[in-house]
């Protein structure tokens, strides 16, 4: 009997062991991992180090013939410096996608000529469709598509941009935006998700998904490239590319789960942030790069710098007093392509750092691997560039609707006294203000040009505000007068006398086009000629929408009284003037939700899940006129109209008293209670009644877009966690304590309470 349980256990042992080892044998016979590490011990370090080498397309452009290769420089960069990488646009502008696909066989034909074939990976910034190809759909910017509080549309609409952008024989986009603003004047806060984290985190996974399905090799899809990691929105001055104070723990417990959710989709590559965090550049940073997000965070992508930023450690930011030093601070740290852009500085001193022994091989070995690995996973080695014939859909009609209804469930109604809108058909109206004629307000920056400043000519074929409002209602009912430009008065008193004239005034204000450093602002308030517009013809009694077009909130307070209905249409692209024109007539029920608080005052910025601390004097009776309350924005993170009304009520949760680990179920039953169909964002908040470190005055935690038609109901569930109860601690923990918190749908409260551990 014992030999017999002996030959068992032996038997067991071996079995185990075999198991153990065919487990070890199948994940080291991953096929990529097997061709990457083959390629890499044939590669000298002139190639290796090339692969880290991304260059700006226009540098190897001939003199003086802006969009031509120099054949020369062409050769230069890819047989001597063995380039792995070119990204921008070539100039002038846009290429079709036939123009695009031109490009990247030149590319390739160099390429095919050396002995290891290597193919580039080109780069670009798709930022809100395949923004630098003619005849691409624009959708809104990443601030509208934020509005539309759906994840889900946002994912088809990402879908669209990936296969619109490989139709143009790209494989990379530099995209999402995943920065956190802490400041509404900052330049790019359009470019993000607004203010919250996980409304950020939610829609950065949309887009990832987007862009890269389940498998980027696919002929429709692209790789991602998450941006700017990390506290590149949060400057203390709300300029672009200055300095941010963030304690780590708000940084763990704001800013890096946006980035981990979409690390965890599956995201390629990560970009990283121009600034610097509490005085030292992010790219200098291997706490941030290779402690926190390829150790911490299990990143196993490409980690690429931004534009020209090893350089502006030394020349900008003054910690390394050479450029040698540098590129050795920025390649231990963690970088593992060098965004150089326009010369050869960056191969130079990494050879000679490499071969002089200050910078490991190893260091060299990894970040190669990391990128062939996603040339691999792109197929790019089989299929370096795809040919425009076979993407029949590139601009067709169903893309264009699609980026249609996504303006039309971005754009948020904020005011609607007496229900003055929708408008009648049958009516006059006078449109006017400086928005109101051109594509380059609808769109922005990084349309077809990097500040966007050429979308009249890319996108002459579609609609201003102006031409949506004529082509609805006909131009004998709509007269025009731009009264003010940006910037300055051009005849204010022909707009006051056009106005007289009509029964409704559609004043379009907001802001020029712009992104980065070009768009910084002294002052968050709208400029003053157009103040003075909006005043001038308040001042007729005659009722006026006032329409914003603008990448940030810009200050409305010394005339909003004014307004007798505002309509915020962010940047809603190539579509956004029909589906404007669609919802101040009606046919279409406005449904978007504010991704952000918009303040009152300049000196009110707090964001809506506050401190307790941030509303000090709020609470005490003051019959003072002039009194401002500390916290009063004009309209709260997740506000929006509807044309109709919805009820909420019978909230409930499944149980009061959790224990760690539990779930809590809740339930809410949300009635149309109007006239016509209409979509709702149920919004569920978490408020800690009580904490060691101070907590939010309330935060989100679970959001879903609904739609009901008059007097439907439907019961929405929600599943909360203990995870959602957490926060960071001083010592940078994720901690849930025990005690009261409230979960708030609407205005209905239930309190849940989470017991102490034994």
């Amino acid at each position: 009997m014992r030999t017999n349980t002996l030959l068992v256990m032996l038997l067991g042992v071996l079995f185990f062991s075999s198991c153990s080892f065919k487990e070890k044998e199948s994940k080291a016979s991953d096929p990529i991992d097997e061709k990457v590490a083959e390629l890499l011990s044939k590669m000298t370090l002139e190639e290796k180090i090339g692969q880290m080498t991304q260059i700006t397309v226009t540098a190897l452009e001939k003199e003086g013939s802006p969009g031509e290769f120099d054949k020369e420089k062409l050769k230069e960069a890819i047989h001597k410096y063995k380039i792995g990488s070119i990204l921008n646009v070539p100039n002038p502008g846009a290429p079709t996608p036939k123009r695009w696909n031109e490009v990247l066989n030149e590319i390739l034909q160099e390429t095919n000529a050396t002995d290891k074939k290597i193919p580039i990976i080109y780069g670009i910034d798709a930022i809100h469709g395949s923004s630098y190809t003619d005849g691409a759909v624009l959708f809104p910017q990443q601030i509208g598509m934020a509005a539309t509080w759906d994840p889900e549309l946002v994912e088809k609409c990402t879908a669209v941009s990936a296969y619109e952008t490989r139709a143009s024989s790209i494989p990379w986009v530099f995209s999402p935006d995943l920065d956190l603003p802490r400041h509404p004047a900052w330049s790019r806060l359009w470019e993000s998700f607004g203010e919250d984290t996980y409304l950020s985190s939610q829609m950065g996974v949309a887009m990832v998904n987007g862009f890269q399905g389940e498998d980027i090799g696919k002929s429709d899809r692209v790789a991602a490239c998450i941006k700017h990691y990390i506290g590149y929105g949060s400057t203390t001055t709300g300029k672009d590319r200055t300095p941010s104070i963030i304690p780590e723990r708000v940084l763990r417990q704001y800013d890096l789960p946006i980035y981990q959710k979409s690390i965890e989709a599956g995201a390629k590559s990560v970009m990283i942030s121009s600034g610097e965090v509490n005085g030292t550049p992010v790219h200098a940073s291997k706490k941030l790069i290779t402690d926190i997000l390829k150790d911490e965070l299990n990143f196993k992508g490409i980690v690429v710098t931004d534009w020209q930023d090893i350089i502006y450690l030394h020349t900008r930011h003054k910690v390394a007093s050479t450029m040698r030093e540098a590129v050795k601070k920025s390649v231990l740290a963690g970088i593992d392509m060098s965004m150089v852009p326009d010369n050869y500085t960056f191969f130079e001193e990494l050879f000679s750092l490499v071969s002089d022994g200050e910078v490991p091989m190893s260091r060299i070995d990894d970040a190669v691997s990391r990128i062939l690995r996603v040339k691999f996973e792109l197929d790019l080695f089989r299929t370096p560039v795809t040919n425009p014939e076979d993407y029949p859909d590139f601009g067709s009609s169903s893309s264009v609707a699609l980026s249609y209804i996504a303006a039309s469930e971005s754009i948020t109604l904020l005011k609607n006294t007496d229900n003055i809108l929708p408008l009648s058909k049958e009516k006059k109206v006078l449109v006017t203000g400086p928005t109101a004629n051109s594509m380059k307000y609808l769109n922005g920056g990084w349309s077809y040009t990097w500040q966007g400043e050429k979308s009249d000519e890319y996108a002459k074929d579609k609609l201003t505000i102006l031409e949506a409002f004529e082509a609805k209602v006909g131009k004998q009912n709509v007269l025009y007068s731009p009264g003010v430009s940006i910037f300055e008065e051009i005849d204010i008193a022909n707009a006051v006398s056009q106005a007289r004239n009509v029964d409704y005034i559609l004043l379009c204000l907001g802001e020029h086009n712009y992104t980065e450093t070009p768009g910084d602002i002294n002052s968050l308030i709208l400029t003053k000629p157009q103040i003075k517009l909006a005043k001038a013809l308040s001042e007729l009694n005659k009722p006026i929408v006032l329409i914003l077009n603008e990448g940030r909130p810009r200050i409305i307070s010394g005339f909003e009284k004014n307004m007798n209905a505002v309509v915020q249409c962010y940047l809603p692209g190539n579509e956004g003037a029909r589906a404007l024109v669609d919802i101040v007539y009606g046919d279409v029920n406005p449904s978007g939700k504010l991704p952000y608080n918009y303040p009152r005052y300049d000196n009110s910025l707090q964001k809506y899940n506050r401190k307790y601390t941030e509303s000090l004097g709020d609470e005490e009776q003051n019959d003072d006129a002039d009194y401002q309350r500390s916290y009063s924005p004009q309209y709260e993170f997740g506000y929006g109209l509807s044309y109709t009304t919805f009820e909420y009520k019978n909230l409930s949760v499944d149980k009061v008293f959790i224990d760690r680990g539990d779930e809590v179920n809740v339930s809410i039953d949300v009635q149309n209670t109007g006239e016509i169909t209409g979509k709702e964002v149920v919004q569920l908040y978490v408020r800690d009644l009580f904490a060691s470190i101070t907590p939010e005055y309330k935060s989100l935690k679970r959001f879903k877009k609904i739609e009901l038609k008059p007097g439907e109901v439907k019961t929405i569930s929600f599943t909360i966690q203990e995870e959602d109860l957490k926060f960071v601690n001083e010592n940078n923990e994720w901690i849930a304590e025990s005690g009261e918190f409230e979960i708030m749908i609407g205005e209905l409260v239930k309190k849940i309470v989470l017991e102490k551990e034994l």
